[in-house]
């Protein structure tokens, strides 16, 4: 698959050196327009392009792979899709449900796949969590609670990230990780209620802590901040089953059952690959590329980002503050 890749910051980095690895991906050129990316350009020994629409007049491209901050993600992907090509595009797609049923339609209309790159759902621990409410060797799920926590982050040019209309905000850029986990787990919730916190003179809330609830009566807690504090980055989360209990934190991912039997999963990357951003070295953008790749070249969605879930994560989000 001939690749152009569309943003070179953090993100773009990141899938370009995953990209490297996977056998079928090929990155042939990039569309950028700062000094930066030119540069990132030159490095990388790749043509470089101001618009997708020009790139692929120049080149046989097949999967355009949009990794720009999240208020551009709308109309290059709506321009890829207008060249008939397959999209990657970063988390979230956009900023609201319409906009991101308008390019789902697009891509419908155009006969080409749209995947969102949601990488928890690639990472050990999360495919583990799945096999076990699969298989309910701990029985059903009763509740669960998840914590992403930071400092406030520093890396963003321009204040892009602080500035609801290009961003979300915290919901849309931190807490989406852990909602499309715990939707994929456990279903859209029956009723969404949080609380929130800033600081004086702050123009957006710091801290949330959600409540989702199920008419089953599962219950599901989730935190997200950054924080004013030099805290270190923190994401872990449990979930309670009828008989045992599943704990993912800094140890690791650890099951505990009713009968005294504790099991330490094996969630080793057998593969780990710098990503070139504030992040270790690991296989989850591997795997998630890999795997979005290869749906790509059979021209089929992905069963583990389904459009549906996409929707209704977007649903949720869009009543939240």
């Amino acid at each position: 698959m001939n690749i152009l890749l569309v943003g070179l910051g953090g993100m773009g980095t990141c899938h370009y050196m995953n990209d490297l690895h996977i056998e079928t991906a090929n990155v042939t050129a990039l569309v950028g327009c700062t000094d930066s990316d030119r540069a990132r350009a030159a490095e990388w020994r790749l043509p470089i392009y101001a618009t997708i629409t020009e790139a692929c007049g120049a080149h046989e491209i097949d999967l355009v792979d949009v990794c720009t901050p999240t208020y551009l993600h709308k109309p290059l992907v709506l321009e890829a899709l207008s060249n008939g090509k397959h999209v990657i595009v970063e988390k979230p797609i956009a900023l609201s449900y319409a906009d991101a049923l308008e390019m789902y339609e697009a891509a419908d209309k155009a006969g080409v796949q749209l995947y969102v790159a949601q990488v928890l759902q690639f990472t050990r621990e999360v495919e583990t969590l799945r096999e076990v409410v699969a298989d309910q060797r701990y029985g059903k799920p009763l509740d669960a609670c998840f914590e992403r926590l930071s400092a406030c982050p520093k890396w963003t040019q321009g204040g892009w990230l602080f500035d609801k209309q290009k961003s979300g905000l915290l919901p849309f850029d931190l807490h989406i990780h852990d909602l499309d986990v715990i939707i994929s787990m456990f279903g859209k919730p029956d009723r969404v209620s949080y609380t929130r916190c800033s600081g004086e003179g702050k123009e957006y809330a710091e801290h949330y802590r959600f409540q989702y609830s199920y008419q089953n009566g599962m219950n599901v807690a989730s935190e997200a901040a950054w924080f004013n504090a030099c805290i270190p980055f923190t994401a872990r989360w449990r979930v309670y089953f009828e008989r045992g209990m599943l704990i993912c934190d800094h140890d690791g991912l650890t099951g505990y059952g009713a009968d005294g039997d504790v099991v330490h999963f094996d969630v080793e990357d057998p593969i780990k690959v710098p990503c070139g951003i504030n992040l270790p070295d690991s296989g989850w953008f591997l795997r998630e590329l890999g795997h979005l790749v290869s749906c790509a070249e059979k021209n089929q969605p992905s069963p583990l980002v389904p459009r549906q879930r996409v929707l209704d994560v977007l649903k949720v989000l869009e009543s939240i503050d």
